[in-house]
């Protein structure tokens, strides 16, 4: 017997359409207060969810999703709610996998922040610099450009960084071989891999 075709409803031809047709925005991330300067350039469709901008700042900058994040846009709060984020005094955190992109945009976004780990507070800074007409060949999500790698998790925030750096960098420093193993044996803070980065976007669905 020849098997079921699932039914495609309105809704679901809507976003398809929808997603072929959506332009794209050119987004500039920057670790603030790290230094070497953190930065990648990337293009993703105006369609894209929060949620899932968020699985892309991931990739693009090198993080391993292991601690919850945050946006803020335009004073509003934006990320995945769950009851403690009820205390006094907070303001209400909006659902990211209802938000787009798109309506931001359209209504004047240029710049707003994404927060992730609150314990070390790695906050990046995100400007939107164009809004562009997809290239023949161009995948919908692509890392343009960018440099440095981002610090290893639960270094210490950007004090623990910096420190981090220092200790690698003196051979005869008591912390030196310990700090070493613990990063994993290797840590090359200019480390930055265009090709492997695209590879990894290149599996998430738009």
């Amino acid at each position: 017997m020849a098997s079921r075709r699932r039914a495609v409803t309105p809704r679901a031809v809507a976003r398809r359409v929808a997603a072929l047709t959506a332009m794209q925005v050119q987004l500039k991330i920057e670790l603030r207060d790290v230094k070497p300067l953190v930065w990648r350039r990337i293009l993703v469709p105006e369609t894209v969810t929060l949620a899932k901008l968020h699985v892309i700042l991931q990739w693009v900058m090198g993080w391993t999703n292991s601690h919850l994040h945050e946006y803020e846009i335009a004073h509003r709060r934006y990320g995945v709610p769950n009851d403690e984020d009820d205390w006094p005094g907070a303001a209400p955190l909006i659902d990211e996998r209802r938000m787009r992109l798109k309506p931001l945009v359209e209504d004047g976004l240029r710049r707003f922040t994404y927060q992730y780990d609150f314990g070390d507070s790695w906050e990046h800074v995100i400007k939107v610099e164009d809004l562009v007409a997809p290239a023949s060949g161009t995948p919908p999500i692509v890392c343009l450009g960018g440099a440095n790698a981002c610090p290893p998790e639960d270094v210490g925030g950007y004090p623990g960084y910096a420190q981090f750096l220092k200790v690698l960098a003196d051979p005869t420093h008591e912390e030196h071989a310990s700090m070493l193993t613990w990063a994993g044996g290797t840590f090359d803070p200019k480390a930055f891999d265009l090709v492997e980065i695209n590879r990894h976007l290149a599996t998430i669905k738009p």
